[in-house]
């Protein structure tokens, strides 16, 4: 599942990226699942929010918040119009 939160602390490993004065740091955990995503922020009729599109992401749930690579279980809510988050 993605996840997002403001954090001021950096840890050995992480990836730190920036863009347009936003600074996105990436844990080495994370990384290996994330590495060449593109995070947007998005607005639609539904509201806003961030969007991520994933290379590494072999299926997604309906809503998008949760995904598999291969070799991974399959996220909560695949091929469903729903997702439970």
């Amino acid at each position: 599942m993605y996840g997002m939160a403001i954090d001021d602390r950096r840890l050995e490993g992480d990836q730190v990226f920036e863009d347009k004065g936003v600074t996105m740091v990436v844990d080495k955990m994370s990384w290996p699942l994330l590495a060449g995503s593109e995070v947007d922020y998005v607005e639609n009729m539904m509201g806003g929010g961030f969007s991520v599109n994933n290379p590494n992401a072999s299926s997604s749930c309906g809503c998008g918040s949760s995904f598999r690579t291969d070799g991974s279980e399959a996220p909560d809510g695949e091929g469903s119009v729903g997702c439970s988050t």
